[in-house]
């Protein structure tokens, strides 16, 4: 096929360099945007009177035809085509003759390109704040479900101090909501049009960035127009904010792991988010899960991949900045399909009520409330730590707990405790007790759920 670009050269590039330079590959999946995006900027050139009103009405019309017949399938992009805006052109000049080449006033692939790319990834990033609303709602879900269920709260993967299941859900919900909040925090600068900086130095037509860019949905304008080609701090942005989601799924895909596990049996994940092993028939693996902590990885390096790009290039727009959609297209992708899986993993998943609770009775993890009980009766902080490991440490000797160790191995550490110890170190009470804003008692577990909830909403 005929380069467009033909002209200062021939035109003629080898078969290796034409597949080396072409990126219809990837970028062939912009074209509702691309066809979008012209259609709005032939309707501008017509407002200015840079098109004649049935010119514009053709291109507008070829511009549709060309989109339903990709739509339906009987159009299928040509690979050979150099890139997405190159094949649409081209195909809308086969249709309508030399009409179609009038499209590519006033503006340039640099800038059409960074137009397709800011429609594309605000649609992708609206798609993505969908499913982690779904995920904390999930999550939620879950924890109003677990405002009874006791289980052990870990620091060093050591058992620490009893607290809700639905204190540890939330702890996720609040991060998942943290990164929506990027997200839309992020959006507003994604959300500004590039179209009619042109190449680099914006054009001496009469045009209308500002209607092109409402025609499209933006907000407002790049406003220099330099700035406007060469930046992608918008995509780097995303997948910052796509990396600190991948972090979160991670660290909970890895306590899946865990609480799954024989070791802990905690949680059963449904069979349908489980696969078996091609040997051993007992097996149940948490494959989903594992993946979901292994695709991390690739989000990771998609940043680095963009960041690297962009350190050492001279303004205004090069070559190189073509690397930025495959990083950032299979990072989307990645975090789409993470984030599908592990909402219905959520949802169906079974908590092991007894499991937990069982585990935080021989974990001594009430050795802090023995503590806090010997300091309301007056004794000092850290004397009152003592006594407790003293008792916890008694407490292995004998082959029992603190809720089990008699009273008078109690007062043979300290004269200040009473029968009324038993009250304050059983471990439903050592969670109510804990209402401090944020903390693991039922009413601040349902605060938090409130809140969140809200949050959803607004």
């Amino acid at each position: 096929m005929a380069k467009l670009w033909a002209g200062r050269t021939s035109g003629e590039t080898s078969a290796a360099a034409d597949d080396f330079n072409s990126s219809i590959r990837f970028d062939s999946r912009m074209y509702r945007q691309d066809i979008t995006g012209s259609m709005a900027h032939a309707k501008m050139l017509g407002a200015r009177g840079i098109l004649a009103p049935e010119e514009t009405e053709q291109i507008i019309e070829g511009l549709r035809g060309i989109l339903e017949d990709l739509d339906s399938g009987d159009l299928e992009i040509d690979l050979s085509s150099e890139d997405i805006h190159m094949f649409v052109e081209q195909v809308l000049t086969q249709r309508l003759g030399d009409l179609g080449k009038k499209l590519h006033t006033a503006r340039s692939r640099n800038d059409q390109v960074a137009l397709d790319l800011r429609m594309y990834l605000r649609e992708e990033s609206d798609a993505i704040s969908g499913l982690l609303r779904a995920l904390v709602s999930a999550l939620t879900a879950q924890a109003e479900a677990n405002l009874d269920t006791i289980l052990p709260g870990y620091t060093h993967l050591q058992r620490a101090q009893p607290i809700l299941f639905g204190q540890h859900l939330m702890a996720y919900a609040m991060m998942f909501l943290r990164d929506l909040e990027r997200l839309s925090d992020g959006r507003g600068r994604l959300n500004l049009s590039p179209i009619g900086a042109c190449a680099l130095a914006g054009t001496g037509f009469d045009t209308d960035r500002e209607m092109e860019a409402r025609e499209l949905g933006f907000d407002g304008l790049c406003l220099n127009s330099l700035d406007a080609v060469s930046d992608r701090d918008f995509c780097v942005e995303l997948l910052s904010s796509l990396s600190l989601i991948m972090t979160h799924l991670s660290r909970l895909a890895e306590e899946l792991v865990l609480w799954s596990s024989w070791e802990f049996r905690f949680v059963a994940l449904s069979d349908a988010y489980t696969t078996g092993s091609s040997i051993m028939p007992q097996k149940k693996n948490p494959d989903m899960a594992e993946l979901i902590r292994g695709k991390t990885g690739r989000v990771y390096g998609s940043l680095m991949t963009l960041l690297t790009v962009l350190k050492g290039l001279p303004l205004a727009y090069n070559k190189d900045m073509q690397e930025d959609k495959e990083a950032v297209f299979d990072a989307c992708d990645t975090v789409k399909a993470c984030l599908s899986i592990c909402v219905p993993m959520l949802e169906t998943m079974s908590v092991q009520k007894e499991n937990m609770l069982r585990a935080a009775r021989e974990g001594f993890i009430n050795a802090t409330d023995l503590a806090d009980y010997l300091v309301e009766k007056g004794l000092p902080f850290r004397s009152a730590y003592k006594v407790s490991g003293e008792a916890v440490a008694e407490c292995i000797r004998l082959g029992c707990v603190l809720e089990t160790l008699p009273l008078e191995k109690y007062k043979a550490h300290s004269e200040l405790i009473e029968k009324d110890v038993y009250e304050a170190i059983d471990l439903r009470a050592c969670v109510e007790k804990r209402s401090s804003l944020g903390g693991t008692s039922r009413p601040s577990v349902e605060a938090q759920i409130k809140w969140v909830k809200g949050r959803l909403e607004a």
